[in-house]
């Protein structure tokens, strides 16, 4: 009955309905939509105005995908419609849905240029003038951020994978790329023996005087009365080499380095600790002390300090890096402190349960030349019932100034899904800085920094060919710490297609070559062709904690040694499809519907906070194997 009356734009009948029953309101449709957000979908300007004032209606109310009313006002397009839902009820444009979708983009994809212009007057960008957070996405976890003149650059964790600690740089805060990795020499980098989620954590970049500096935790196995220490390493070049590590004994995780007229200090959880470092950093030379213990008191960690118009302010990542995860801050006149903490902390979380970008903290401030101030932090995105399947990703967004000199991170709104550019007069597709410093040699070589091996490859693991990759074939299975030679890169979109292109090799008995959905050792799906006394035949493998799911064999009636097979991985959310081509055959070899274990929440098996990959690998066992794979493709596809 309500339905019908806002459908047939009859407000007397609606007055009528929810006087009589005013709980008619609270209505759900078949299709999942609240009434209240139907109204504004059908359009009627006079109806829907009468829900917002006189109805029981709440205007936080979203559908199942977290759509808001504004969603289906921008679907409907009236702008006088929006601009009361705007101005009056204050919806915000750039509210996204679980998948991101904001009524901004709505607007934009159905080319309703008057509503587009009355967006763009609340903004102040055009769409084409916004940037979508994350803006890193797969494992690119405690951002860590300095500018260098015009320049940033960036460092993440990276835990078990070889080469260590990507170093990206962007022009514009928006667009990044890895140019150099702070440890690329196996010797220096010890992560042989470790379990996956161990290995380097929470790196932090700063310059000072000419030099790079990129401090890290090495976080060992729980084997030991020791389990972390601090490594530290420079360079007069952002990209590296970086020195051999220095070791820093102290207990904790998370440094960076505050550099102050010449001096060098350390900070560390829980709380801030500060020790000072020697001349070049690489010596401790005073005990630590703590500086703040944090607002909230749980989990306290990732300080950074900055100074700026006479205060030093500490900031911190509290509530541990899952749902709970904030950025808090307090300050100080003297670097000693005491510190006050924030009255507005704090200064950024995610208060909305439902919202796409979820666990964000652990951020570093930076500003960009004309004085402007902006953060980068670590998020995660959800999927099905919780599951984080790219890992930890990297946010931005702009920091305000409070007259009484405290800093706002998104006006305290929580994280943002659209958002204007830093600087929009230096807007390009993609920043390529690259064309500009480096040869196409040098910018191939480039292409190469997004690959990853878990642990250091063997001696001649890997080989970059002209046109594919050479892959040594491991003595170990992939669920073996021991297993070498497994080339990943990040899954990066929640939706994509992967392609490979393998020569297949002579295989003996129990060997494999294909390709990898990698979590950890833990955890991991293969498609890959082998060889038993039948014969050739592909097959899916599951690895889940300690459970193999093996699925059905799969001959080629086709010649396999020497000829080109094809593996395909399709991949929507949790759902992996792999299918195979050899010459005139093309076979699905197994369809999953729920890949869960290949997300952080997927199982509890050691430290999981890294995120899923896609690569290739081979397992050799006993006898010697080598696989030359053609060609690797990665199609991210949309969400």
């Amino acid at each position: 009955m309500l339905q019908q009356a806002i459908e047939e734009k009859n407000l007397d009948k609606v007055k009528q309905l929810l006087t009589e029953e005013p709980n008619r309101i609270d209505e759900v449709l078949s299709d999942g939509v609240p009434i209240c957000l139907y109204a504004a979908k059908a359009g009627n300007f006079e109806i829907v105005k009468y829900i917002v004032e006189y109805s029981r209606a709440s205007m936080n109310t979203a559908d199942a995908k977290n759509r808001t009313i504004l969603h289906y006002a921008a679907e409907n397009g009236d702008v006088e419609l929006n601009r009361y839902l705007v101005e009056k009820v204050g919806m915000d444009i750039c509210a996204g849905d679980e998948k991101r979708m904001t009524p901004y983009q709505i607007a934009y994809e159905a080319g309703n240029d008057a509503l587009l212009a009355y967006y763009e007057s609340v903004v102040g960008a055009r769409y084409e003038e916004m940037y979508h957070n994350p803006i890193r996405t797969g494992m690119f976890p405690d951002p860590s951020i300095v500018r260098v003149g015009d320049d940033y650059y960036m460092v993440n964790s990276s835990f078990v994978f070889f080469p260590c600690i990507p170093i990206s740089h962007s022009k514009d805060l928006v667009h990044w790329k890895i140019i150099g990795h702070a440890i690329t020499n196996p010797k220096w980098a010890g992560l042989e023996e470790l379990e996956g989620g161990r290995g380097f954590w929470a790196p932090d970049i700063s310059y000072d005087n000419g030099r790079f500096y990129i401090a890290v935790t090495y976080r060992l196995n729980d084997t030991g009365n020791i389990y972390r220490k601090q490594f530290v390493m420079s360079s007069d070049k952002p990209e590296g080499p970086y020195s051999k590590p220095a070791v820093i004994d102290e207990d904790g995780i998370d440094p960076s380095i505050f550099h102050e007229n010449g001096r060098h200090y350390m900070l560390l959880n829980r709380g801030a600790r500060i020790l000072e470092l020697n001349e070049d950093c690489t010596k401790q030379v005073s005990e630590a002390k703590l500086l703040y213990y944090g607002a909230m008191k749980r989990a306290p960690e990732g300080p950074h300090i900055l100074k700026k118009d006479g205060y030093y302010y500490l900031f911190l990542a509290e509530g541990g890096t899952g749902p709970g995860h904030r950025i808090t801050v307090a300050r100080s006149r003297t670097l000693m402190g005491n510190y006050e903490p924030c009255p507005y902390n704090p200064i950024m979380r995610q208060m909305d349960e439902k919202a796409a970008i979820q666990r964000c903290g652990h951020g570093k401030p930076v500003s960009t030349p004309d004085g402007k101030w902006y953060m980068v932090y670590l998020c995660g995105r959800r999927i099905g019932e919780g599951y984080s399947m790219l890992g930890r990703e990297t946010a931005l967004d702009p920091i305000t100034w409070t007259a009484d000199g405290w800093p706002l991170v998104n006006m305290g709104k929580g994280p943002s899904v659209l958002q204007k550019y830093p600087d929009v007069t230096g807007i390009k597709a993609e920043t390529d800085f690259i064309c500009d410093k480096m040869s196409c040699e040098q910018t191939e070589k480039q292409e190469r920094l997004k690959w990853m091996t878990p642990r250091a490859p063997e001696t001649g693991g890997v080989t970059f060919l002209e046109t594919g990759f050479r892959i040594k074939g491991s003595r170990y299975p992939l669920e073996k710490v021991e297993a070498r030679n497994i080339l990943l890169q990040r899954q990066t979109s929640f939706c994509f297609l992967a392609r490979a292109v393998l020569c297949v090799p002579p295989l003996e008995n129990g060997q494999e070559v294909g390709v990898t959905c990698y979590y950890d050792e833990n955890t991991w799906v293969n498609c890959y062709i082998s060889r038993d006394e039948t014969g050739y035949f592909v097959q899916v493998k599951e690895h889940i904690g300690t459970e193999d799911r093996v699925h059905e064999k799969l001959a080629f009636r086709e010649k396999c040694v020497g000829a080109e097979l094809t593996f395909f991985v399709e991949t929507e959310y949790l759902r992996r499809r792999f299918i195979c081509e050899m010459g005139q055959e093309k076979r699905e070899i197994a369809d999953l519907s729920n890949v869960y274990y290949l997300c952080d929440e997927g199982i509890r098996m050691g430290k999981r906070f890294t995120g899923a990959m896609i690569g290739m690998y081979a397992y050799a066992g006993k006898k010697p194997l080598e696989a030359e794979f053609l060609e690797f493709d990665y199609e991210a596809k949309g969400e």
